[in-house]
C-alpha cells in the first residue's frame, strides 16, 4: 500500500510499504478514506522528536472496516468508523476510568499509545491506504448514516475536536465565562469553537496568523494579533483589567514571540498574567520531557521557567495532558449528526496522499490559507 513515512527532518515521502495484517483476534483493518495532518505531526516533521525513519505517520484517521479478527463482536465489515488517536485496551485501570490517553496495556512499560507518533508505542500511522486498529471493538467509533456526507466533520473526532473540547474542560469552563485561548491553530480554533458551543460569553483567541484569526472571528471569537500589540495588554483591556475567567494553552513548547524567537514559557506565563485570580487554565499544547534541539537550556531538559509566584498568589488552578478522546467523541459525534457542530469549517485543503510532502511543507511554513489539511489516501 501507499503510505507517508518519516525520512528525516523536513523529509516525508509517499512510498510503498507492507499492507497491515490482522495480528490479534481483537484487531480490525480499516481502509482509510480521510486522514489529517496534525499540528503535533510538525514536531516530528521538524526533527524535534526521536521518531525513527521509516515510520508511517498519521493519528487522525477515519475509514471503512474491511476485515475483523475472530474475537471482534461489535464492529462489522462495512462500518464507517473514526479512530481516536490514543489507542486504549478498554480494560486496564486507566481505561476503565475513561483515561484512555494513559492506557497501561497497549504499549507495555509506559502509559499511553498512539498511531504513528514518537514515544507513543510501535504502532504505524494512518496516513496510508490501510490501518491496523488494535482492540477494534473498543477503539472504533461507529459513524451514523450521514458518515459520507459529513466525513470532513467526523474525521475531526479523531483528535482536534475532542482535544479542543478537552482544553476547555481542563479549564472547567462554565456557561457565561470568559476565556482566552492562546494559539489559533486547529486545536486552538477547536477550543474556541467548543467554548462557543458551551456558552462562553467572551472568547478571545491569540495568534499572529491573520488567516487563522479570521476563522476565529467567523465563529464569534475576538481575535488578538500578538504581532501588532502586546497580547497581555489587549486581553486586560478587553476584560476591564480583570483578566479572563479561564484560559487555554494550545501552542506548546515551540511557541514564538512576535519576532519569531522560540520562547517555550511565553504562552504559559502570559496565561498566568491574563487569567483572573482563582481562575483555571487548561494546557493541551504539547510539552515534551526533553528536547535536545531546543534553543532554550531549560527546555532541553523538558523544563520551563514558570511564573509560579503569580500562579500561587492568584490562586490559579491548572489541568494538562493529552485528551482522552473516548471521553468526548460519542457526544461530539452526536452534535455533528444533529447539525449542532460543524468542525470542518477550518479545513483548507483536501488532497490525495501523493501531495503529502508539499502539504507538510506548506502547513509547517504557515503559508497563508493552509489551516487544516485532509489527505484522501484511496481517491
Amino acid at each position: 500500500m501507499k503510505a507517508v513515512i518519516y525520512n528525516g527532518p523536513r523529509d516525508v515521502r509517499v512510498v510503498d510499504v507492507a499492507d497491515p495484517q490482522i495480528e490479534q483476534p481483537t484487531d480490525v483493518l480499516v481502509k482509510i478514506t480521510s486522514t489529517n495532518i496534525c499540528g503535533s505531526d510538525l514536531h516530528m516533521y521538524e526533527g524535534r522528536t526521536d521518531i525513527e525513519c521509516g515510520r508511517v505517520l498519521g493519528h487522525e484517521n477515519l475509514g471503512e472496516v474491511v476485515e475483523i479478527g475472530r474475537a471482534v463482536y461489535r464492529i462489522k465489515v462495512g462500518d464507517k468508523v473514526c479512530l481516536p488517536f490514543n489507542i486504549g485496551c478498554g480494560f486496564c485501570r486507566n481505561c476503565e476510568k475513561g483515561l484512555t490517553g494513559a492506557c497501561l496495556t497497549v504499549a507495555p512499560g509506559q502509559a499511553g499509545a498512539a498511531y504513528g507518533f514518537a514515544d507513543m508505542g510501535p504502532f504505524q500511522g494512518g496516513q496510508a491506504q490501510y490501518l491496523r486498529v488494535p482492540f477494534g471493538d473498543f477503539n472504533c467509533l461507529k459513524l451514523p448514516e450521514d458518515a459520507a456526507e459529513k466525513e470532513d466533520d467526523y474525521v475531526m473526532l479523531a483528535d482536534i475536536f475532542p482535544t479542543g473540547w478537552h482544553a476547555t474542560r481542563l479549564a472547567n469552563l462554565m456557561p457565561g465565562d470568559s476565556i482566552a485561548i492562546y494559539g489559533a491553530g486547529p486545536v486552538g480554533l477547536m477550543a474556541a469553537y467548543s467554548a462557543m458551543i458551551q456558552g462562553a460569553r467572551q472568547v478571545i483567541v491569540v495568534d499572529r496568523h491573520k488567516d487563522r484569526l479570521k476563522l476565529a472571528e467567523q465563529i464569534g471569537a475576538i481575535a488578538v494579533n500578538d504581532a501588532e500589540h502586546d497580547p497581555v495588554e489587549q486581553i486586560m483591556e478587553l476584560t476591564n483589567g480583570r483578566g479572563t475567567d479561564k484560559g487555554c494553552e494550545c501552542v506548546g513548547w515551540q511557541c514564538h514571540d512576535h519576532g519569531g524567537q522560540e520562547i517555550p514559557n511565553l504562552t504559559m506565563n502570559n496565561l498566568v498574567k491574563t487569567t483572573r485570580a482563582t481562575g483555571q487554565i487548561g494546557v493541551v499544547g504539547v510539552f515534551v520531557p526533553q528536547d535536545p534541539k531546543s534553543p532554550d537550556d531549560l527546555m532541553k531538559r523538558g523544563q520551563i521557567a514558570f511564573d509560579i509566584g503569580n500562579f500561587f498568589f492568584k490562586g490559579l488552578r491548572m489541568g494538562s495532558g493529552q485528551a482522552n478522546v473516548k471521553a468526548y467523541n460519542r457526544e461530539l459525534r452526536d452534535l455533528i449528526h444533529a447539525d449542532r457542530a460543524k468542525p470542518s469549517f477550518l479545513v483548507s485543503h483536501r488532497l490525495p496522499l501523493e501531495q503529502a510532502p508539499d502539504a507538510y511543507k506548506n502547513f509547517d511554513n504557515r503559508i497563508d490559507g493552509w489551516t487544516k489539511v485532509i489527505l484522501k489516501p484511496n481517491e
